[in-house]
């Protein structure tokens, strides 16, 4: 882009400093350093004079905000894999490009799936709390701090797509039993490796697990795929663990059958009304029933600055009059 005027692109989110001096060498690139979520007047701001919109999952780009953008906003490109924040259908109404950065965050997010499936049943953070807040402890014994193997249990995956698909072959090697939900069935050398079990109906795979894993997209099609109806059918010594999105689960009726003690517990790295987490899922934590975690699924260095390179290549690539490689069509129907 030697020669010529450098897009203005602006970051609504403070991201690595490998990233933003990067961003900086190649756009007027404007940051945000105190790392404080855009209020919708700045979103608007923004729109308004951006070349190249950089948001994440905290900002909200609906059809409202897109119908003020200026015509020179060409390219939103999102830093995150997700666009459901994002009216893609909106945006190429516009003839705005939206793109995001795929494949980078799937061993992180299996990673920390899989931690999750460990920590609730065998009751790690329960254990690290009472010693870290000074409680109590005779040393061992036979009976204390009991809970549940993982191995030779059977976990079902929801959407076996990249994710899941990670997440399927690290439970593999603990020893857990694969089956798996997904639109399509994945590829017979794929079942092989990881003798997985297809359910055509997820009902009937949800009623015969150990674990649930929820791997899926978030979409209109898949919010609350997991209802009320749909959880009542989990056997009461099951575990869900959900690092997707929170609105593919009923968070309320969730919580409702683990009090109840329909369900034993559950790993949550996302909730409905995220960054705001039910008060009645921190008291489930405080008892030992739950492990919340902050959406930390992707927070890796590694991961992060692989997402900024993305960022980088996919706004270099459309100013030089390509197609970007990650770009992101609306979906249909």
């Amino acid at each position: 882009m030697t020669g010529r005027k450098k897009p203005l692109v602006v970051i609504t989110r403070k991201l690595p400093d490998q990233v933003e001096t990067r961003m900086r060498e190649l756009f007027d690139a404007r940051l945000n350093l105190e790392d404080r979520p855009l209020s919708q007047a700045e979103l608007v701001e923004a729109v308004k004079e951006a070349d190249v919109l950089v948001p994440t999952i905290t900002d909200i780009i609906d059809d409202s905000l897109l119908a003020q953008a200026g015509d020179q906003l060409k390219l939103i490109a999102n830093y995150g894999n997700g666009t459901d924040h994002i009216d893609v259908a909106a945006a190429g109404e516009k003839g705005i490009t939206v793109t995001n950065t795929p494949n980078v965050l799937t061993e992180d997010t299996a990673d920390m799936t899989l931690a999750l499936m460990l920590a609730v049943p065998r009751r790690l953070t329960e254990g690290a709390a009472l010693l870290r807040k000074g409680g109590k402890w005779a040393g061992w014994s036979p009976t204390w701090m009991l809970g549940r193997r993982i191995w030779g249990k059977r976990l079902g995956i929801v959407g076996m797509g990249r994710i899941g698909t990670a997440v399927a072959r690290r439970a593999k090697a603990f020893g857990i039993s694969i089956h798996y939900h997904n639109r399509h069935r994945v590829a017979p050398m794929i079942e092989d490796e990881l003798e997985a079990t297809y359910w055509d109906s997820l009902d009937q795979m949800l009623a015969r697990m150990d674990i649930i894993s929820v791997n899926c997209p978030s979409t209109p099609a898949t919010f609350h795929l997991l209802s009320a109806r749909r959880l009542a059918l989990m056997q009461p010594a099951a575990y869900l663990v959900n690092t997707a999105r929170g609105d593919i689960v009923d968070e309320d009726a969730l919580i409702r059958m683990i009090e109840e003690g329909k369900l034993a517990g559950a790993g949550l790295d996302v909730f409905a009304r995220e960054p705001s987490v039910n008060k009645r899922l921190l008291r489930l934590a405080e008892l030992g029933k739950v492990v919340i975690l902050p959406h930390m699924g992707s927070a890796t260095i590694e991961g992060r600055i692989d997402m900024g390179e993305k960022v980088i290549i996919n706004i270099r690539t459309l100013f030089d009059g390509h197609r970007p490689p990650d770009r992101v069509l609306p979906r249909k129907g």
